[in-house]
């Protein structure tokens, strides 16, 4: 397979799984660029140690702000899809061909990996909520294996998507807003290395969901919002 595409990885403080994450995607034949979020642990060295290409951000952009600028890099390099994993492990390699496949054949625009099993009850929560009131079919809302088109690329890369503060609902929102074919498909994966940074407590889950509720009224047609009543 060609290298036209291109794996980002946002990275925060992960240099417990990222060695093995990269040494693992050495089987691949994709080119990996890893984007540093400000860590302050020693994330940069073992991705610059691993050969592949390192963004270093000087201050913390958080998990969108540095998917956002993997994003530009692979706009810029003109890759036909780009492909978002997290650093923690939770991703099986083998999944990234199956994410791919859809997108590099021109069946979506956008296809994400669902693992609908994984989560909290209170995750599941949030996710039938949004779900019910933004009208998107995506079973896993937060899932951040994804694989994107060029069309999705210059979208998300752009300035109408650089504010946004989460990867998950926001993202989606944009994307159907833009007319973007959307698709999931079943993958497993591995438990997470460590808690979540959105849904370990009820105070940063209540949060959470206030923000994106009010991102959904925000972005979703009226005339949808109330069919749904």
């Amino acid at each position: 397979m060609p290298a036209d595409t291109l794996v980002v990885i946002p990275a925060k403080n992960e240099a417990k799984t990222l060695a093995n994450l990269l040494n693992q995607l050495k089987t691949c034949p994709y080119d990996v660029v890893v984007v540093n979020d400000a860590s302050d642990d020693a994330t940069a060295a073992i991705a610059q140690n691993a050969g592949v290409t390192v963004i270093n951000l000087l201050y913390s952009l958080g998990a969108w702000g540095a998917i956002q600028t993997g994003l530009r890099y692979a706009k810029r390099r003109h890759y036909s899809v780009v492909l978002t994993m997290d650093a923690d492990g939770q991703h099986l390699i083998e999944t990234l061909a199956w994410v791919r496949a859809p997108v590099a054949q021109g069946q979506a625009d956008v296809c994400i990996g669902a693992c609908v099993q994984r989560g909290s009850f209170l995750r599941h929560l949030a996710w039938r909520l949004f779900r019910r009131l933004s009208g998107l079919k995506v079973e896993d809302l937060t899932s951040g294996l994804r694989a994107y088109n060029q069309t999705a690329v210059f979208l998300l890369a752009s300035p109408a998507a650089t504010l946004l503060d989460y990867q998950d609902m926001g993202v989606l929102l944009l994307l159907r807003q833009a007319g973007l074919e959307l698709l999931d498909i079943p993958v497993n994966m591995e438990a997470r290395h460590g808690k979540s940074r959105i849904f370990y407590s009820w105070w940063k889950v209540l949060g959470y969901m206030a923000h994106t509720l009010l991102l959904i009224l925000a972005k979703t047609d009226s005339k949808h919002l109330l069919n749904r009543r």
